[in-house]
């Protein structure tokens, strides 16, 4: 039942859930824990909603406006991790590009696959790099195999890259296989890697992988409770308030 609800609403609250069903919350907390161990669906501060589809990528546009403010906090956060005179990698995710605005450090070089991302680094006379390649156009991201030729030619010390999912076995997920080796290779040539990811990317599984936990560290507005040791144990966090 809680499942056929989800399929025809995509989110449902604790209390519906209760009324649909006939059952206490005790129950129905209990049995959300145990679908989301499953894997069929996650849960949100009050409620349960499906998992995205595997292979579902929302455009560019859409992602722009979701969780607009807390993106706007994780990028503060991590645009205030860069240094004088770093060269650092942003990918073409949406919160990688709110980091812009608060890109303060001198002589700082940036590398991006990102159209959206090089537009705004010029506005700010920021010196940036745009991988050769492919353009994508629903996420305006460089994608294929020349954009990956350009990419090894760099080093950085920071990458900050965007996903899709994010789950303690299955690691760090997007739905492009192409777009998730541009994410792994940069990761692999930076000193430090970075993944920004509000709280409702935890618990999802998209396509393609990126990398395993341990291999980055994340910035986040919230971990979820019952895991967060286990993140703790893997990687490092960086929490940012809201």
């Amino acid at each position: 039942m809680i499942l056929d609800l989800l399929k025809q609403k995509g989110a449902v609250k604790l209390q519906e859930l209760v009324l649909a069903t006939d059952s206490s919350e005790s129950t129905i907390r209990r049995d959300l824990i145990e679908l989301e161990r499953r894997r069929l669906l996650k849960r949100i501060h009050g409620g349960a909603a499906l998992l995205q589809t595997k292979g579902a990528e929302p455009t560019i546009a859409e992602k722009s406006t979701k969780n607009l403010q807390i993106k706007q906090r994780i990028a503060a956060t991590a645009a205030s991790l860069v240094e004088p005179g770093d060269c650092i990698y942003l990918d073409a995710g949406s919160t990688t590009l709110e980091m812009v605005p608060h890109l303060q450090a001198k002589n700082l070089t940036v590398v991006t696959n990102g159209f959206a991302q090089l537009e705004a680094l010029a506005e700010r006379q920021i010196r940036a790099y745009l991988l050769g390649g492919m353009i994508k156009l629903s996420t305006r991201a460089m994608i294929g195999s020349m954009a990956l030729e350009s990419l090894r030619l760099y080093r950085f010390d920071k990458c900050f890259l965007g996903t899709n999912g994010i789950d303690l076995e299955l690691g760090y997920t997007t739905p492009d296989p192409e777009e998730a080796m541009i994410k792994k290779t940069a990761a692999r040539l930076a000193s430090q890697a970075y993944v920004l990811a509000d709280g409702q990317k935890f618990h999802e599984v998209a396509f393609a992988k990126v990398a395993d936990i341990h291999e980055m560290r994340i910035i986040t507005d919230k971990l979820p409770e019952e895991q967060r040791q286990s993140y703790l144990n893997q990687t490092d966090i960086i929490e940012v308030d809201t």
